[in-house]
């Protein structure tokens, strides 16, 4: 009866000071995070600028592209787009066919549709093979695209972005490093891009990827650069960036830009399952590419240097297993079972690598090679030969 009693008092209390209660609970209980009634919206950065410079002044005096603002926080590529994309071309490829050399027979059997069809065929001297991309990197009409776009074409025309096209010739091919150039005649300076420089260009860093793809004319994809230094097996001179942007058939040849509108890449490949972009593409770097470029339109080709020797990096050392006889580097001075580790003083760091600097090299140009011989430190110097045309045979 008292514990009931002492219950009531307490009920009291509590009715009585009810007003009080929850400050008086709130010091002694947890505090759970309040509910909102609606999600919350994160917070989004201010986009802020980023200049990106005039171009160079076209020789004759004709205006240079202005500089533009990029965002550099949420981002849009329209800016960057608006100034390349003239620059940037489609490439149609036809071959002239062999197969009736130009004349109608005498005597077409069949039908008179028939008739009428095989004449127009055999009239048809030309066979479209596929369209590529390219860019313009001088405003008198040299374009850069892929060996593999226009190395076999008679004939290519090039679309530019305001529908103009134009016949081009060949200037020249690479086909070690898949690089090809080609000029068109206009009576006016064209819009041009110029080089970046891909030694500064990081894994996951903005890319802009341009050109045709499947034929369906001028087109941007954007990524970031997943990886670098990737081995197709392709040549010596193997030195992907691997790219997310999407890439397809038609891409080949095209340009990857960086943010500031330069071309860091020229798009070459893709691994593609069923046929389309997966993500995954590569581009060749424009430190491989543009020296390639300026070689070719000095001359109209490229010599690739060449040691004529076979190598064995396994035990993380580069070591010559086999040495060509009378080849350029037994006749320097180096012999089976040398373990280079420079070039020029700049370390090798696995075979593939030694294969490209060499090949980078222009025939008859003086190498000096660091080399472990029988537990001794040597240095070799002797002329690198000229790549054979079936050295990677």
């Amino acid at each position: 009866m008292r514990a009931f009693f002492a219950l009531l008092i307490f009920a009291g209390f509590c009715a009585s000071q009810a007003h009080a209660l929850p400050a008086f609970l709130e010091k002694f209980l947890p505090h759970p995070p309040p509910q909102p009634s609606h999600p919350v919206i994160p917070t989004v950065p201010p986009a802020s600028a980023v200049k990106i410079p005039a171009q160079a002044s076209v020789p004759d005096g004709s205006p240079a592209l202005p500089p533009v603002l990029v965002q550099s926080g949420p981002l849009s590529f329209a800016p960057l787009v608006q100034r390349v994309i003239p620059a940037v071309v489609n490439i149609a490829i036809t071959q002239t066919s062999s197969e009736g050399g130009g004349k109608v027979p005498a005597q077409i059997k069949g039908t008179p549709l028939e008739k009428r069809y095989r004449e127009k065929m055999q009239r048809h001297q030309e066979e479209i093979l596929g369209a590529g991309s390219g860019f313009i990197v001088d405003p008198s009409g040299i374009i850069v695209t892929n060996d593999h776009v226009v190395g076999d074409a008679d004939n290519v025309t090039v679309s530019l972005s305001n529908g103009q096209e134009l016949p081009a010739k060949l200037v020249g091919v690479d086909a070690l490093t898949d690089i090809a150039v080609i000029k068109v005649e206009s009576p006016k300076p064209l819009p041009y891009v110029t080089w970046g420089d891909s030694h500064k260009v990081n894994v996951g860093d903005w890319i802009l990827v341009a050109g045709n793809p499947f034929g369906f004319g001028s087109s941007v994809s954007s990524g970031i650069v997943s990886a670098r230094g990737r081995d197709l097996g392709a040549g010596s001179l193997d030195d992907f960036l691997q790219l997310d942007a999407p890439i397809n058939p038609g891409n080949s040849g095209g340009p990857a830009f960086n943010m500031r509108g330069q071309v860091v890449a020229v798009n070459a490949a893709m691994v593609s399952p069923a046929g389309g972009s997966v993500g995954i593409g590569f581009g060749i770097p424009s430190e491989i590419v543009a020296p390639i470029v300026e070689e070719i339109r000095r001359t109209g080709h490229v010599d690739h240097g060449w040691l004529g020797v076979t190598l064995d990096d396994g035990d993380g050392s580069v070591v010559l297993v086999d040495v060509d006889r009378n080849g350029p580097a037994q006749k320097g001075g180096l012999i089976k079972g040398d373990k280079i580790t420079a070039i020029n003083n700049a370390p090798v760091e696995n075979g593939r690598a030694l294969l490209r600097m060499v090949a980078a090299g222009k025939p008859g140009s003086t190498v000096t090679f660091s080399v472990i011989r029988k537990g001794k430190v040597a240095t070799i110097t002797l002329p690198i030969g000229k790549r054979p045309a079936d050295a990677d045979e």
